[in-house]
């Protein structure tokens, strides 16, 4: 009889490859406490977060920890029913308003993660019959949202804008056509040139969703992704985004001009037929966002992090995803993947903590430490890594 656990043998055996005697598992890390959002003790040691998607710093915002606590108390824990059913609690709407304020949008719905999103809107507005044309490192949730939905999915070349065209091109006519785009990729934390992207889109007659889920809070003047600071915001008809990032805290949601949008809340399977966030949950993420829309200061500061730390690093002969820094998010990319695995050891070591990223999740079957810096990282903070990178590098020899 086979074992249906047989297909995972080979990541078994790469899992414990890398993780070798005497080594910590990469993806198997235990935060016994967390001091700020830059630091936590990992393994009994204070250690610097380099690996986390807290790019505004805002879970311990007091203004945010404050609003969660009010709702725990005058809401409970939990909802304990869907969003159609009795899993609308006044925070729930709230924090749909603080989208429609935050995006100057007219309609905002929130599911229970951002890959739910995803999944959800993908799925249901784009169906059997319909085509799907997306970049071919989109995100996993994307990439299960066409499946879900069984529409026609028809990849090209990252960041293609000439093969994206040949492809919406070959869409039979009357066909209904969705792009989908993401506004920073989050393996090498590079950017799509979406505005050109939407205009082809739209001469092709296609609806465009873009996924602005490492960008939004940080990217564009009012801090709503790639799509605001390129001018293409009112041409995209789905912004899908998520709270697990710069928000602080977990949800996910997608916002739209779309005049029959709100029929979504009845159709949409992944959001009918799960429980909605926690109040608590709803109203750390409504004060959060509505802080990030005065965050120019922050916003400021985390682009400060990024150029030093992408600067810095290449000045010391580590290989980048990027030419220049694009994002928050600065991608190291290592030999293969017993190196990257010892330099992660290594920085752990140092009381550094990224993330290990490896094939299929990166592109081009690269290996890759990714670092994803914080508005709350200090100038200081950004050095003493560069110091725990140079150290680690030179001793397993990646420089």
């Amino acid at each position: 009889m086979t074992d249906l656990f047989d297909k995972f043998d080979p990541m078994i055996a790469l899992r414990e490859s890398v993780r070798g005697p005497g080594r910590e598992d990469p993806f198997g890390l235990v935060m016994e406490k967390v001091i700020s959002p830059t630091v936590a003790i990992c393994n009994g040691r204070e250690t610097i977060l380099l690996g986390t998607y807290n790019y505004m710093g805002m879970t311990f915002d007091p203004d945010v920890l404050a609003a969660g606590k009010a709702a725990l108390d005058q809401f409970g824990s939990g909802t304990t029913g869907s969003r159609v059913l009795n899993g609308t609690y006044a925070p729930h709407k709230d924090v749909e308003a603080a989208l429609r304020e935050f995006y100057a949008m007219d309609h905002a719905m929130v599911f229970s993660t951002g890959y739910q999103a995803n999944l959800g809107i993908i799925s249901t507005i784009a169906g059997k019959g319909d085509y799907i044309v997306l970049d071919i490192d989109s995100h996993a949730s994307i990439w299960d949202g066409c499946k879900l939905g069984d529409a026609e999915v028809v990849p090209f070349k990252h960041n293609d804008i000439t093969a994206m065209e040949k492809r919406l091109k070959r869409i039979p006519e009357g066909a209904g056509k969705l792009v989908v785009l993401e506004g920073v990729y989050s393996m090498l934390g590079d950017i799509a040139p979406l505005k050109d992207m939407i205009a082809v889109a739209k001469a092709n007659g296609a609806m465009v969703l873009v996924d602005e889920a490492h960008s939004m809070g940080f990217i564009g003047p009012n801090g709503r992704g790639v799509a605001e600071d390129q001018g293409a915001l009112d041409d995209v008809d789905f912004v899908i985004g998520t709270f697990s990032k710069s928000v602080g805290t977990v949800g996910g949601f997608c916002v739209s001009n779309h005049p029959k949008f709100e029929i979504l809340r009845m159709a949409c399977r992944p959001y009918v037929f799960t429980a909605s966030l926690p109040p608590s949950v709803v109203a750390t993420a409504a004060t959060s966002i509505r802080k990030l829309m005065h965050a120019g200061d922050k916003r400021a500061h985390l682009w400060e992090n990024s150029q030093v730390l992408h600067g810095e690093l290449r000045a010391r002969g580590f290989t980048l995803g990027t030419e220049t820094p694009q994002s928050a998010i600065i991608a190291v990319i290592m030999p293969d993947l017993d190196r990257g695995a010892a330099m992660w050891q290594a920085l752990m070591k140092e009381g550094l903590y990224v993330n290990l990223a490896r094939p299929p999740a990166t592109p081009a079957n690269m290996t890759l430490l990714r670092c994803s810096l914080c508005a709350e990282h200090s100038a200081e903070q950004v050095q003493t890594i560069v110091g725990m990178f140079e150290r680690a590098g030179k001793s397993v020899g990646i420089i």
